[in-house]
């Protein structure tokens, strides 16, 4: 079981974007994982020798060396790269090969630290500022900007990965929007001026940026996670995200949310009503926040055919609104 804590004052309105997943005792995710080999045919003992060994440890040895390929024949027409490939990047990784097999899933990270789970995952990965010999046809940069001295910038080095044919896909937040008096908010309300806040600058130079490469952005809600054990892996942000990539649509801004705006005491009074976490709210730790958005994304469902598994917080939770 887990529990939720809020900083932010109960007036405020958040969204959430579910997002479930099978965890172990530890909160892992763990996910099917599809290997593929290639034989090649030795010419001599000593190629086969060579030969037998790259077999075994081609991508390994890429992870190691930190370089995503090899030959730029080698990349499908499905292949993925996933720039930042956390929790939302790893269930995208999942979907997307659910939608098609045999692709193969690249991920940049900034450290080796989970390169052995990524492998385990299916996703080959590499360590940011690795040598670059392929570009990708579809592309999703899911970092966040706290780990990043130039967040612009890496998002220029992942559109630079992209060939240009699919889709290149940045997820932002609803933060741009120049929105916080509990007003209505959706994909083409105004956006916050260049100079107000340090945080929406770095989004909105990193937006711009995707836009002059003919990327595609949504801009996400917040990310409610849940470490409830479940039967079935889940990721509200994830599969709108595939939905958007899949499109391969070029300069458009997407909105994710799940149109049922609720203040944070809401989300509280729903988490102890549902019964399904062990640690009891006591309280806000602030007061001070300014008040929220009221987020509608009509127009993305209606544009790319797609809807949340969740209508709601309390439809996740299994709870009467």
């Amino acid at each position: 079981m887990g529990s939720v804590s809020c900083v932010s004052p109960s007036r405020a309105l958040t969204h959430y974007l579910v997002v479930d997943f099978l965890s172990s005792s530890k909160n892992s995710v763990f996910f099917k994982n599809r290997i593929c080999t290639v034989k090649f045919r030795p010419s001599s003992s000593s190629s086969m020798a060579t030969s037998l060994q790259a077999s075994a440890s081609s991508t390994v040895g890429a992870a190691n060396k930190g370089v995503k390929g090899t030959s730029s024949d080698l990349v499908g027409e499905n292949d993925l790269l996933i720039v930042g490939p956390g929790v939302l990047g790893r269930l995208v990784a999942d979907q997307w090969r659910q939608e098609h097999p045999g692709c193969q899933i690249y991920g940049e990270t900034v450290t080796t630290d989970h390169h052995d789970e990524l492998i385990k995952m299916g996703i080959n990965p590499s360590v940011k500022g690795s040598e670059v010999t392929q570009r990708f046809p579809y592309v999703i940069f899911c970092a966040p900007p706290s780990r990043s001295l130039d967040y612009p910038g890496d998002v220029r080095l992942a559109a630079m990965s992209w060939n240009g044919e699919g889709s290149f896909l940045f997820t932002s937040s609803s933060a741009p929007y120049d929105c916080n008096d509990n007003g209505p908010c959706d994909e083409d309300s105004p956006i916050v001026p260049i100079g107000r806040s340090p945080r929406t600058d770095v989004l909105l130079k990193a937006e711009k940026m995707v836009l002059e490469f003919g990327g595609c952005i949504v801009r996400l809600a917040g990310l409610y996670i849940s470490f409830i054990r479940i039967e079935f892996i889940v990721n509200d942000a994830a599969s709108l995200s595939v939905a958007i990539l899949k499109k391969r649509l070029r300069g458009r801004i997407f909105l994710g949310c799940d149109n049922h705006p609720v203040s944070r005491q809401e989300v509280m009074d729903l988490v102890s009503k549902s019964g399904k976490f062990s640690k009891k709210f006591e309280g806000f730790t602030g007061t001070n926040d300014p008040l929220g958005k009221r987020l509608n994304n009509s127009k993305t469902r209606e544009e790319l055919g797609w809807e949340p598994k969740y209508a709601s917080f309390a439809h996740f939770l299994g709870v009467p609104e």
